[in-house]
């Protein structure tokens, strides 16, 4: 860890404080994650340094200790081999506390045996689980279980019901963003971008960043992590197969598909197959464990987008914080993220019911773009199109552009979000919008000649 980011971020990935027995080791690894989630490259100089500051380092006993663990250098190849070790070694403390435990409970003349047994089967069993050996799920993998699953719906549905006998863009210095308006405007998300999608809850936050998703991961064969904190397997299956195919979303959810929408949804997935999306389910994410998951997915996939889904279930870094300061220190976090691993990163974040953002004003100051996600009505739309000056088939969303770094703010891009189908797209613009009576001579106004009768 001391000699290699990659191996660093490896350990930091499996390893836990709770792996190691001997306490100055643990302190140690401790010191070095939070060195090296602030950015710093923990060196042997650095630790001491750091250690002094935090009262670790006390004398010449931790700083020869810091100088004996410096001096074992392992091969980045060899590091998973002695990761294992130290996981199988932490995994035989933990199998001895159990038997101990249930050692001294079956000295007890008043245990229960089945249940006894049952609750050792039980922990032994999790503990058996490798739980640390999580790993990345690729688009593959998920289009090859969302081809699998939504022909076992179709199956589903089809036997039920017949048991109940009732039948122009520019070259883009980034990733694209999905919405040509926007790319032309931003000429992409850009690495070292930071961007906040905001929108209320209920209206759009996934479908948008899953549509960004598709924009760069499948229609620009982009690398992506979507890293996501609420949708299971199954949902973030389904979405896709809904957004790809065409196909109602409901319909996949329940499976009734004719063999036609069926072949069309199955074939759908082999777009997810064949691309580079790579998606992790974090439910309670914290600012360190998304900074080493981000730097892993860089390091094996080379990816040039994550998108944080979503802020909000983010903990808080430290505790007797108010709301804003978290999100704040939580936004600034993802900013030095982007930065230092050149990919852009989009976070997705609450709207109050005034449509400001959730929690502080000040998140606003760290990101190079935010992005508001509205429902419009009838007036709101037509006073979009006259400040645009053009008319568009009917929409029913906007994106408003509430900060950019590199482009004028205060922009609105019409869309059409069919809630169905999990499907947002820009709304194709259908005339001028014209605010005048109609008169033949509009628009020679500045080059007519009067004449006399």
């Amino acid at each position: 860890m001391l000699h290699s980011e990659a191996s660093c971020v490896q350990a930091l990935d499996r390893v836990s404080e709770d792996d190691f027995s001997d306490m100055f080791n643990r302190d140690l690894f401790l010191l070095i994650h939070a060195i090296f989630t602030q950015g710093i490259r923990p060196t042997s100089a650095e630790l001491i340094k750091e250690g002094r500051k935090l009262g670790f380092v006390k004398g010449p006993e931790e700083i020869e200790g810091i100088r004996q663990a410096a001096e074992h250098y392992i091969d980045d190849e060899n590091i998973g081999y002695w990761i294992g070790k130290v996981k199988e070694a932490s995994k035989g403390r933990a199998m001895q506390k159990l038997l101990q435990k249930y050692s001294r409970e079956l000295d007890k003349t008043s245990t229960d045996i089945p249940d006894l047994i049952r609750n050792a089967s039980g922990e032994i069993l999790s503990l058996a689980i490798d739980v640390e050996g999580e790993r990345f799920v690729t688009g593959k993998e998920i289009g090859e279980y969302g081809q699998e699953l939504i022909e076992k719906r179709v199956e589903r549905y089809r036997q039920a019901q017949e048991d109940a006998k009732s039948p122009g863009v520019l070259p883009l210095e980034g990733v694209p963003t999905g919405l040509p308006t926007l790319d032309n405007l931003s000429l992409g998300y850009k690495p070292g971008d930071l961007i906040l999608l905001a929108a209320q809850t209920g209206h759009g936050k996934t479908a948008f960043a899953m549509q960004t998703s598709k924009a760069v991961c499948i229609d620009g064969g982009k690398p992506l992590f979507y890293l996501n904190t609420e949708m299971n397997k199954d949902q973030i299956t389904t979405r896709w197969g809904s957004m790809l195919s065409n196909q109602l979303a409901q319909q996949l959810r329940i499976g009734s598909l004719t063999n036609a929408q069926l072949a069309a949804t199955k074939e759908a997935y082999k777009r997810l197959i064949d691309s580079n999306f790579i998606t992790y389910k974090l439910a309670s994410p914290t600012a360190s464990r998304v900074d080493i998951l981000t730097r892993k997915a860089k390091l094996q996939y080379n990816i040039e987008m994550m998108i944080l889904d979503y802020v909000g279930r983010m903990q808080k870094l430290q505790k007797g914080l108010e709301e804003w300061q978290v999100l704040e220190q939580i936004v600034k976090s993802m900013k030095e993220l982007a930065s230092s691993q050149d990919i852009a990163i989009m976070v997705l974040a609450q709207l109050n019911d005034n449509d400001s953002l959730q929690g502080a004003k000040r998140m606003r100051n760290e990101c190079d773009m935010v992005l508001k996600l509205l429902p419009v009505d009838d007036d709101t739309r037509n006073k979009i199109e006259a400040k645009l000056k053009k008319k568009y088939e009917e929409f029913n969303y906007t994106i408003f552009v509430d900060k950019s770094r590199d482009f004028e703010t205060g922009r609105y891009i019409p869309l059409v979000f069919d809630l169905e189908r999990q499907q947002i797209r820009e709304a194709r613009e259908t005339g001028v919008y014209n605010t005048k009576p109609s008169n033949p001579l509009a628009g020679w106004e500045d080059i007519a000649k009067e004449v006399k009768a």
